[in-house]
């Protein structure tokens, strides 16, 4: 195969070259917001994640694609980023599992990239400037410059209607009934959930009544991309909703009940991409690897009557919050890993645990 030249441009001028990869992008140019992602593996349940819409997602790891992938590890039924930068993408794949190699998914799903980039400059660079937008692709760098500085990024920007569920849908047979808000909902979520209940999923604009009648035992707010600012509606949904039903939210939708909740959110500056990032359980001071993916944080002491559950450890954000009399909880960071570690995997658990407490007793004497 011949090698395509390409480069990334981002908004502040800076040029970076490669060879593209991937699909071929409509005039030679593809534009997001360019952020990083430390994670070791899981390159393609990164980049089917939903909660990427809008970003351009450089792995900081130097060699990607190495086994391959596989329909199994898919987050969700198409990628909805804007591109892959890489340093090395691995000439063949190796594993039992996979079925095909990333080059041939990113072409599949009309997905560009580029490799060979100095992704350990581009990532210093972004840590010490900020995430920003820029564009990429085989056209010339001038008209990448011109693309990347019209580029709008993702803040302001309501990507959860790009990517939420059109109608219902139910998964799992488990005892309990949890209606999952879909603001872009992650396939492995959905997994965890299908442990401890059936799930009705229903789309991000779904009124709190249409919920409330069918009668769930919890309401789940699931993660999504961009800035809960944007995501119109949600707020007042979920304030509806609370002390009606338990209410556990991760990501996004951690951002959205807290929002809900009177509170407020900022832009970090790269944001927390990756696999292992530590995070403090206030409870007993257990420090818990967790998987993130945000650019999006709750101001601190911003949510009045709410308890800090959960403190990041890099740079002290917020990472979970409690309000035991609405029985609603949240976390930033993903309980259900995919990619990452599985230390807060309790979490689903403790949704379980609540929503029992609030069951009717089968005796019919009140609640268990």
């Amino acid at each position: 195969m011949s090698v395509r030249p390409a480069a990334l441009v981002l908004a502040d001028g800076s040029v970076f070259h490669g060879e593209a990869i991937g699909a071929d992008a409509p005039g030679g140019i593809s534009a997001g917001e360019v952020v990083f992602n430390t994670t070791l593996t899981g390159y393609q349940e990164v980049l089917s994640d939903p909660s990427y819409a809008g970003q351009v997602v450089t792995f900081t790891y130097p060699h990607i694609g190495n086994y391959g992938t596989t329909p199994d590890d898919d987050e969700a039924a198409a990628p909805f980023c804007r591109g892959v930068i890489v340093r090395d993408l691995a000439r063949r794949r190796s594993n039992w599992r996979s079925t095909e190699d990333l080059d041939g998914w990113l072409r599949r799903h009309g997905l560009a990239g580029v490799a060979g980039v100095d992704t350990r400059r581009l990532t210093r660079h972004i840590r010490d400037a900020g995430a920003m937008p820029g564009a990429f692709g085989t056209a010339p760098v001038e008209a990448l410059a011109e693309a990347a500085a019209a580029e709008p990024g993702t803040a302001g920007v309501d990507l959860v209607a790009l990517v939420t569920s059109d109608a219902p849908y139910v998964v799992g047979s488990g005892p309990r009934r949890v209606v999952a808000y879909d603001f872009g909902i992650k396939q492995t979520i959905l997994d965890h959930l299908a442990t401890i209940a059936t799930v009705e999923v229903v789309p991000a604009s779904t009124p709190a009544a249409d919920v409330l009648a069918r009668n769930p035992d919890g309401v789940f707010l699931s993660n999504g991309p961009g800035d809960p600012a944007a995501v119109t509606g949600a707020p007042q949904t979920i304030r509806a909703l609370l002390g009606e039903v338990p209410v556990f939210g991760i990501c996004l939708g951690h951002q959205l009940l807290a929002t809900a909740l009177g509170g407020a959110t900022f832009k970090l500056p790269f944001g927390h991409h990756g696999g292992n990032h530590p995070v403090r359980r206030l409870a007993d001071g257990t420090v818990e690897i967790t998987s993130q993916n945000h650019n999006f944080a709750v101001v601190e002491d911003s949510v009045p009557g709410a308890e800090v559950t959960h403190r990041n450890l890099n740079d002290g954000t917020i990472e979970g919050l409690a309000v035991r009399e609405l029985r609603a909880f949240s976390v930033q960071h993903h309980p259900e890993a995919g990619p990452g570690p599985h230390d807060a995997a309790y979490l689903f658990d403790e949704f379980a645990a609540l929503m029992d407490a609030n069951r009717p007793d089968p005796n019919g004497k009140g609640t268990n």
